[in-house]
């Protein structure tokens, strides 16, 4: 991927100033281009997939198509993530240094308790190199889902459909605020880090932005799903297997609150926040105002869903692509970065979509 090539490749020995512009994107899955692979979610599990599988050869499936190099590592760097899918904005070039999985420990430099991650350096050094070699104007940074345990809750909320018939949302809303506080002062420290990183790098405060961006809701509101609560269709035909309070919660609380947080850490250290709660409104898996990919209905970014499905017995590819934003949800948070970032600096954001548009529907709205 281009991404991977720039900062593990190009020599260090350009300033920030004489250096190709680009803007790199650093963290986790949900902006590393995770789930980039699908068009939209099949029930068929043969060939194409209704079109909707982009790895499938013709012959045989082919990650690599869609993640790179990064598909052997699991980081799965798409050709649509959010950065790559950011077109418009007059950089010259783009740079994907986030992770799957990435958690705040990934993102710190190494001489500052940075861990490396699935065979790579600490994210916050690849960006040196980068900004050695370029002249970076904006690196966008999504982290601090993984810190807070999101995957766990996600399977938990789960199982406790398809296997315990209970709530989730009554115990795992207390591990969230347990955890929270730390999980904030890790997201605050990347920050720290990064700028740690451009000052090294010759860089001043106001010449490159940092645009901090909160999660978007792969799930509906329970009113707002179009399978039945009881019965078996929202696990063998939806992929949504959760109930109708889970959900709410999930929709509601649990995603405002890791927003309404993450905002208050970007006001905090004077960076630039984009709110991406509601992105995926309409466009969710399950969704009433979405559909399936069918043999009659191709893939579509105005009527498929725009999140991957939880595919827990991996007959489509592995279960870690589930609950993110797939290659319409990336084209669609693309295209919120390039309006982040030719709006003024400075700024807080909400980033929307518009009913019955596609990907390039999607509008900014200035947060107060």
């Amino acid at each position: 991927m281009l991404g991977t090539a720039l900062a593990a490749a190009e020599p260090a020995t350009a300033s920030p100033s004489s250096g190709p512009t680009a803007i790199v994107s650093l963290g986790d899955s949900y902006i590393s281009g995770e789930a980039g692979r699908w068009r939209g979610n099949s029930l068929n599990n043969s060939g194409s997939r209704d079109g909707s599988d982009r790895a499938w050869t013709g012959s045989t499936y082919d990650p690599t198509r869609v993640y790179g190099d990064t598909a052997a590592n699991g980081c799965h760097r798409s050709d649509s993530a959010e950065v790559n899918s950011a077109t418009g904005t007059g950089v010259q070039t783009v740079v994907n240094l986030a992770c799957s999985g990435a958690t705040t420990a990934n993102v710190f430099r190494s001489a500052s308790g940075g861990q490396p991650y699935k065979g790579e350096t600490p994210q916050a050094d690849r960006l040196a190199a980068v900004a050695a070699s370029h002249d970076v104007k904006a690196i966008a940074l999504s982290v601090g889902g993984n810190d807070l345990g999101f995957a766990a809750i996600i399977e938990k909320c789960a199982k406790d459909y398809i296997v315990w018939y209970s709530y989730c949302h009554d115990d795992q809303q207390p591990v969230v605020d347990a955890k929270i506080d730390t999980v904030m002062a890790g997201v605050a420290k990347s920050i720290d880090e990064i700028r740690a990183v451009m000052t090294t790098a010759g860089y001043s405060a106001g010449s490159y932005r940092i645009i901090l961006q909160s999660y978007p809701s792969p799930i509906p509101r329970g009113a707002e799903n179009r399978y039945s609560e009881s019965g078996w269709s929202r696990v063998s035909t939806g992929g949504c297997p959760f109930w109708n309070k889970d959900s709410d919660w999930a929709r509601d609380s649990l995603v405002p609150q890791l927003a309404t947080r993450l905002r208050q850490v970007a006001t905090a250290k004077g960076v630039e926040f984009l709110d991406l709660r509601d992105m995926l409104q309409g466009r969710e898996v399950c969704a009433k105002a979405s559909q399936l990919v069918t043999s009659t209905q191709s893939p579509s970014a105005t009527s498929s869903e725009w999140a991957r499905w939880i595919d827990s017995n991996e007959t489509q590819g592995p279960v870690q692509e589930s609950m993110h934003p797939n290659y319409y949800g990336q084209l669609g948070q693309g295209r919120c970065l390039t309006l982040a970032y030719t709006a003024a600096p400075g700024g807080h954001h909400t980033c929307r979509n518009t009913p019955g548009a596609g990907t390039t529907g999607m509008y900014l709205t200035p947060l107060s």
